[in-house]
């Protein structure tokens, strides 16, 4: 694929936005390109526009040198195209949308016969080919689009952020079926908000505000940082705070959490070291890479400054007043859809200021845990108290406690984001100038002046990320649910998200998140791991990583300890039946 002065505008509200600038690249084939920039950096333009779905406004695209202005159909004919919202019919099965995809495409009843049964067989989908799209997990759902993808067996396949929503197990999987792709010399073009994903591509488009930043293979791009990174340890801190007060030393582009201490890029070779602090050189990955060419710098983040009617109600204890103890308490909860048993008689603790990770693979039974904790479902037996208040009996008292950002979109896209604002900030019933006051707050904290009258469904996907955030904060909640916040964020705003979310904590707020983010779990102070409605595992990430450890693999990293422990409980399940 070959871009020459590719140039493509948008219009968000007043403003004309340019998605990509005078473009000028070259894709090579039969290999697997990787394509990475923050949101809004034109990775999902520069695919329509491969797909032939948009043209440029200046400029030519040739695809497997076909000129997309003069050859439309000829090129949708050799290319698959997996778009980045699930394209398939919930309704139909997973048979019935393979034939309908292969109809679509003009495949003969012996070629789309043959080729069902190849796909079927490497997306392992043969035995649920009677089950609706809609009931399949998120990892299933992506086989099968990425089956319906290659029905007209393809010579470029495009996948915009396949993996988004897709647990460390099916994201694995899912490579593995690309890489098989590769070898039999199918050109792939990949974007990806999981940067580790960018080690397995041959080469990486790194796009920002519609330039290429860079274009090159991983190694070479990691190659500047030898030298540059180190893992931070401080007994005296704990890993929030160390990473702190490391984000805004000088001489330090990036400070995150990990493992055992916070993991830092250096602006030179060489530990910027002050006090107690041992320093231990890491190799760089390409994740350090993406963030020093963007030459961004994520401190400690944007303060949650209360607004000075808040204050005042914090003065008179209102905001603080629930009772000591766990803020969550849950035991022996169970959940049944018939005869469908999601969630199996689980209990923990969650106590006040705590980051609580609740993971698991899709249909674990996280987002159904979630939902009754919340109030949006009973359960079917057991305890369940949220903020000191049992939910079989005080919904409406807990939920005042609560801010709740789900795990998709739910505000109102044909409202504007001050519009969304107002809406909400009703809800949660302030009135007068603590209304006008938390609403200035938002507007302020999360930069939405240049975006407040633009709609919610207009907005990129890190600003819906903070739209959605921002109206659950409003009413100063003590407990915020998290619900899969940052899928498909890009690594900066995700940095920014969790920036607030360590200061919530470390003012009391507790947060219960769930995350197919490996290195989010990292952040919190207990995790539960889930498998098919099951606790397998709890405790904080340290403990969690120990539980997977063995001779092959002494030292797992989260994600290791995520594959280990629920394939050793399937496993165990199998072997029991």
């Amino acid at each position: 694929m070959i871009l020459e002065g590719c140039t493509k505008t948008f219009r968000r509200g007043s403003t004309v936005v340019n998605a990509l600038n005078d473009v000028n690249v070259t894709v090579q084939k039969g290999k697997i390109t990787g394509l990475l920039g923050p949101d809004g950096a034109g990775k999902t333009t520069l695919m329509r526009l491969a797909a032939t779905l948009l043209l440029p406004e200046r400029g030519r695209v040739l695809v497997l040198d076909r000129d997309t202005r003069t050859a439309a159909m000829d090129i949708q004919n050799v290319i698959g195209y997996m778009p980045q919202r699930f394209g398939l019919y919930e309704d139909l099965t997973v048979q019935e949308n393979l034939d309908l995809y292969a109809a679509l495409q003009g495949l003969s009843q012996k070629e789309k016969h043959r080729r069902q049964q190849e796909l079927l067989a490497l997306t392992a989908l043969g035995r649920f080919g009677g089950r609706r799209a809609g009931q399949l997990s998120g990892g299933m759902k992506q086989k099968l689009g990425l089956a319906c993808a290659l029905l007209r067996a393809p010579q470029l396949l495009l996948l915009d952020e396949p993996t988004v929503g897709v647990d460390p197990i099916s994201r694995r999987e899912l490579w593995s079926i690309i890489e098989g792709l590769r070898a039999q010399g199918l050109s792939v073009i990949f974007s990806t908000a999981y940067l580790d994903e960018a080690e397995r591509c041959d080469e990486v488009l790194l796009l920002h505000e519609g330039h290429i930043l860079a274009q090159n293979n991983p190694v070479v791009l990691k190659a500047p940082l030898v030298g540059r990174c180190y893992l931070v340890q401080n007994e005296a801190l704990s890993r929030r705070q160390l990473q702190s007060k490391l984000g805004v030393r000088s001489g330090i582009i990036d400070a995150t959490v990990q493992s055992e201490g916070v993991r830092v890029i250096c602006q030179t070779p060489g530990p910027k070291t002050e006090g107690n602090e041992q320093w231990t050189s890491l190799e760089p990955r390409f994740e350090d890479a993406f963030v020093t060419l963007l030459h961004t710098k994520v401190a400690s983040g944007p303060s949650i400054t209360p607004s000075p009617v808040a204050k005042a109600l914090r003065s008179h204890g209102i905001r603080d007043n629930l009772p000591a103890g766990p803020v969550i308490e849950v035991a022996s909860l169970r959940r049944l859809f018939g005869d469908f048993e999601a969630v199996k008689g689980i209990s923990f603790t969650v106590q006040r200021g705590e980051i609580f990770g609740l993971l698991g693979a899709n249909g674990a039974g996280k987002t159904t845990t979630f939902n009754m904790l919340c109030g949006l479902l009973s359960p079917s037996s057991g305890t369940l108290r949220v903020a000191g208040q049992d939910l079989h009996r005080a919904v409406a008292d807990a939920r005042s406690h609560i801010g709740y950002v789900s795990q998709k979109f739910s505000l109102y896209g044909n409202l504007s984001v001050i519009q969304n604002l107002q809406f909400f900030s009703a809800v949660y019933g302030l009135r007068g100038a603590q209304r006008k006051a938390r609403i200035d707050w938002a507007l302020d904290e999360f930069n939405f002046e240049s975006y407040a009258k633009v709609n919610g469904n207009e907005l990129p996907l890190g600003f819906k990320q903070r739209l959605a955030l921002a109206c659950a904060l409003l009413h100063e909640p003590t407990i915020l649910f998290l619900d899969e916040p940052t899928s498909g964020v890009d690594p900066l705003a995700r940095r920014e998200f969790w920036a607030r979310i360590n200061q919530l904590a470390e003012s009391g707020v507790t947060v219960l998140i769930t995350t197919h983010f490996m290195d989010e779990a990292e952040y919190c102070d207990q995790l539960v791991l889930m498998s098919l409605g099951e606790i397998l595992a709890q405790g904080n990430p340290k403990e969690i990583r120990a539980q997977a450890g063995s001779l092959e693999i002494p030292h797992p990293t989260m994600e290791d300890a995520f594959i280990i422990l629920i394939r050793n409980h399937e496993a165990h399940l199998r072997s029991a039946s």
